[in-house]
């Protein structure tokens, strides 16, 4: 037994109700699954994941091109660059999940999972037929090193789960235990996640903690086959993987070989992709989507456009306020500044109006803030926070939509208003204060890409009497002032799940306005905010996470922190058309878990 023992911090609390379908309050019977609510979609007799296909043929290939390069194995630790497929392909976890579900788990590793209704504990059971990729039993003892290990000298993420678990104790000869000092639901989930390792490919001498070329050995349904750090690597189908009969495995992992190719340069991987060097492609720019597939295995039907829908939030991706600069500190100004981005005409200049704009962070899901005034049990949850919040929060609340043209003069003269009232007019052409400091800030970027927006932007300022200027720094100086919060002006997207959970302390709780390194990007600093993420992490039913998620992305919306960009609510994939896919999609669309896992090759004959 291995005791963590006084000294941590505790974590803030707990994450929503995980249902097992079992449930008393001292302890619900050992499971083969675990929800979030209630109980899994699947039962325990299920055959197959209902987005893959159990009868697909094994054989061919996906070869995807990859930006940058690896330079080591690991991909759990902060030294080097390890390949994405080793942490998707080679190495399993506990327990997998569903991606027709929001957030539920199978058993895959493990046999049973089993825990309480306060989810103080868990205990899993391993399969004995469990093994590495060597033919070995994956053992308790093995589970134990893994988490003890990632959790001690992995990356710092793993540290936070590892702070929260009191004791981990083996029970049986395939059983083990982890008890927990922090109230969190989520955490017996995030266990059943965490990879686990093959002690013994780490012998004393061999730091885990520094990178190396060494071949992992995991317990996936792929090895790693011939490699060139910085040029290729191919995983190969190991073709006695141990749970390749299991009902959650049936109809995955299908291709004999997943290749990637590296490249420095984003043409050139396109290029690869007309010469057949690689066999997908996904696109993310409309008009080459639309008309630039007009070479001869586009045209002769060797290659084949996809477009894949997904239910996913979209998201919010946009130009980030600081508001931790002072100009910025006025609701009233980042209304103006929102006013002022003419989204119609820059959507059209840039996407020829192909993408919709974000109506919200969770919009596209039920966790969006709609259109409309807000719910009961929304403005139950905002109304004790009223002072804090902007005085429309409760009130109907959408992003402005632009009068037509380049010129958007009646937004320009609302945001003209709204900065008037804040304290700011136009004098002599610019737009400055009483003490006559001209309104003006610099965006830090780092693509052309983002250039060109600013650009676009910077123009539709002009016509108010702002002159922002533009930063174009590398990709490490702008990890390094994001992580210092160095900028007035950024771009950022947040990804945003259908089970959105701890993460949302770290995008939005206050504790970043002054901690470095957070997501808390646009320093949001809001009593409203922090209590609704509490809401969300602590509540126990649907209806009532449903009700704090709007809640939050209600006080986000509002609090104008982001200029609201694009999304796509489908995924552009190109491929070789033997490279073919179930045409059930799950709810997460072309995410984790569909390309390449359930995909498979199917010659014409």
């Amino acid at each position: 037994m291995m005791s963590r023992m006084g000294g941590f911090i505790a974590a803030a609390a707990a994450v929503l109700a995980l249902g097992t379908g079992g449930g008393g309050v001292a302890q619900a019977e050992p499971s083969y699954a675990i929800s979030m609510y209630g109980t899994p979609a699947l039962g325990p007799d299920y055959t197959n994941l209902p987005y893959a296909n159990p009868d697909a043929p094994k054989g061919g290939q996906v070869i995807y091109s990859e930006y940058g390069g690896f330079d080591a194995f690991s991909p759990y630790i902060v030294k080097g660059r390890a390949p994405y497929g080793v942490r998707a392909h080679v190495y399993e976890s506990l327990m997998g999940r569903s991606y027709d579900e929001p957030f539920t788990l199978y058993c895959l590793i493990c046999e049973t999972i089993d825990t309480n209704d306060e989810r103080s504990f868990v205990e899993f059971t391993l399969r004995e037929e469990a093994a590495f990729s060597n033919g070995e039993q994956i053992t308790v003892e093995d589970v134990i090193w893994s988490f003890e290990t990632l959790g001690t000298r992995g990356v710092p993420s793993y540290l936070n789960t590892w702070n929260k678990v009191e004791s981990v104790t083996q029970t049986g000869p395939r059983s083990v235990r982890f008890e927990f000092n922090t109230e969190d639901r989520e955490l017996v989930l995030i266990i059943g996640l965490r990879p686990i390792l093959r002690k013994a490919d780490w012998p004393e001498g061999r730091d885990f903690e520094e990178s190396d070329l060494v071949v992992p050995i995991g317990s996936g349904p792929y090895v790693v086959g011939d490699f060139e750090p910085g040029r290729y690597i191919n995983f190969d189908r190991n073709p006695d993987y141990w749970g390749r009969d299991l009902p959650f495995n049936r109809g995955r992992h299908n291709l004999d070989r997943i290749r990637y190719e590296y490249f420095t340069d984003a043409n050139a991987m396109f290029q690869s992709f007309t010469a057949g060097l690689t066999n997908v492609f996904r696109d993310g720019e409309p008009r080459r989507w639309e008309e630039g597939y007009t070479f001869p295995a586009a045209v002769n039907g060797e290659i084949v456009q996809s477009v894949i829908q997904h239910q996913r939030p979209s998201g919010m991706s946009g130009f980030v306020l600081n508001t931790r600069r002072e100009i910025f500190a006025d609701w009233r100004v980042r209304e103006a500044l929102i006013l002022a981005f003419n989204f119609e005409f820059i959507n059209q200049t840039v996407n020829q109006s192909r993408y919709p704009r974000i109506a919200s962070y969770f919009s596209n899901t039920r966790f969006g803030m709609g259109q409309g005034a807000p719910s009961d049990a929304v403005v139950a949850l905002l109304e004790p926070f009223a002072d804090s919040l902007t005085p429309d929060a409760l009130e109907p609340y959408a992003l402005p939509v632009a009068s037509g043209g380049a010129r958007n003069r009646t937004n320009s003269r609302a945001a003209l208003a709204l900065f008037e009232a804040a304290g700011w007019t136009v004098q002599d052409g610019v737009l400055k204060n009483q003490a006559g400091e001209a309104f003006t800030f610099e965006f830090t970027l780092s693509t052309p890409d983002e250039e060109r927006l600013a650009s676009l932007y910077t123009q539709q300022l002009a016509a108010i009497g702002i002159f922002p200027t533009t930063q174009l720094v590398d990709r490490a100086q702008m990890t390094e002032r994001r992580d210092r919060y160095d900028y007035d002006v950024t771009t950022y997207s947040w990804g945003m799940s259908l089970s959105p959970g701890n993460e949302q302390r770290l995008y939005w709780g206050s504790n970043g306005v002054e901690q470095p390194g957070t997501r808390n990007y646009a320093g949001v600093n809001s009593p409203a905010v922090d209590a609704m993420v509490e809401a969300m992490l602590t509540s126990r039913d649907d209806a009532a996470f449903t009700a704090a998620a709007q809640a939050l992305d209600r006080a986000l919306m509002t609090g104008r922190y982001v200029v609201p960009f694009w999304y796509n609510p489908a995924s552009w994939l190109a491929h070789d058309a033997r490279l073919r896919y179930p045409d059930y999609i799950p709810i997460y669309g072309d995410w984790v878990g569909f390309l390449p896992d359930v995909w498979w090759w199917e010659d014409a004959e």
